[in-house]
């Protein structure tokens, strides 16, 4: 049956007509987490590196992100989908971090070098405190409560 032949009235609408309304929704949406940096120029939209399976898998447990295994040492992960950033500064030690950049709200994008990136702007985080280490952003990233279980970590 073709779109040709459904009845059409007020109140019934086409595959093709919400196809294209979803498209054009989507597209106001990425139009609008553009924008300009300070100095005017264009910003690159946010690369966000979610890393895990959001506790389902082989994860133990309904609310692990992670084994301990997963977040390398002087290095962590971004798990953008639950709200939190692990790091393990140290070996045994893990912490949690917000996934937002104190910036201009943009997602922090990976972990890499020691520092905790957010790649629309440049700014980068301390994986031992939250602390700036690179600007624009002036904020420490807020600490999230994390939990290790054995070798699962989870939001506490």
């Amino acid at each position: 049956m073709s779109e040709e032949q459904v009845p059409a009235g007020p109140d019934v609408r086409t595959r093709r007509a919400l196809l294209a309304g979803a498209g054009a929704v989507g597209a106001a949406v990425l139009a609008a987490c553009g924008g300009a940096d300070d100095d005017g120029a264009p910003s690159p939209g946010p690369q966000i590196t979610n890393t895990g399976d959001a506790g389902g898998g082989d994860r133990e447990g309904a609310q692990s992100l992670a084994r301990t295994t997963d977040i390398p040492v002087g290095g962590g992960a971004v798990y953008a989908a639950q709200g939190v950033v692990i790091t393990q500064p140290t070996a045994g030690e893990f912490k949690g971090f917000d996934p937002v950049c104190t910036h201009q709200g943009c997602p922090v994008s990976n972990v890499d070098g020691g520092t905790i990136n957010c790649t629309c702007h440049g700014s980068k985080f301390s994986i031992e405190d939250g602390s700036v280490k690179a600007g624009p952003a002036t904020t420490p990233l807020p600490a999230k409560n994390i939990k290790v279980d054995g070798d699962q970590i989870a939001l506490a």
